[in-house]
């Protein structure tokens, strides 16, 4: 394994902890606080806030700002441009200091390019955003989500594959479902 790499014109506060063999590339902010594993990569002009924690094998495309109250787990992939938020009713002149609302997106989870993921909703262990789509609730495990507001339009498996009526993906996994919005994986 070797040091994280950072590039010369990247800030990185103090109190800061970067995994072995991640990546931080061009003009990219790393706040105090923050907490990123290792094999992981923060495309140009990454700005990663007070305080947040990454997993593992993350992915974090260009211009995506994850701030303060959003936890991002291992294998991750962020697209270019998605966007989180941490405040619910955010006023100029009613700052909220410090208080915001948690996000978790889970292992494995996928979002589209320009997704917008609103705060005090997590994202499921594999699912899928679509490009463009706004998450304005929680998503289940292995859903494929699209659309303003996003709705679930489908299933996904771990492998990135849209799930057929059957539920069994062409690389051998199989999945059930327990009740209309949870999926469960069986092998």
């Amino acid at each position: 394994m070797s040091e994280a790499f950072i590039h010369e014109s990247s800030y990185v506060d103090d109190d800061v902890m970067i995994g072995e063999d991640t990546k931080v590339w061009h003009f990219c902010h790393i706040q105090k606080g923050a907490r990123i594993g290792t094999h992981c990569s923060m495309g140009q002009n990454v700005n990663i806030g007070n305080n947040v924690h990454i997993g593992n094998g993350v992915r974090i495309q260009n211009n995506v700002s994850v701030y303060e109250g959003v936890t991002i787990e291992d294998n991750v992939f962020c697209g270019p441009s998605c966007v989180f938020t941490n405040v619910t009713t955010p006023r100029a002149h009613f700052p909220v200091h410090g208080i915001y609302a948690k996000t978790t997106v889970k292992e494995g989870a996928s979002l589209g390019a320009n997704s917008t993921i609103v705060c005090g909703h997590d994202v499921g262990r594999s699912a899928l955003i679509a490009a463009g789509a706004v998450v304005t609730h929680d998503v289940p495990d292995y859903a494929l989500m699209a659309g303003v507001p996003a709705r679930r339009i489908g299933w996904v498996c771990e492998c990135g594959q849209r799930l057929p009526d059957s539920l069994q993906c062409s690389c051998g996994r199989k999945y059930r479902l327990e009740s209309e919005n949870h999926l469960v994986k069986e092998n």
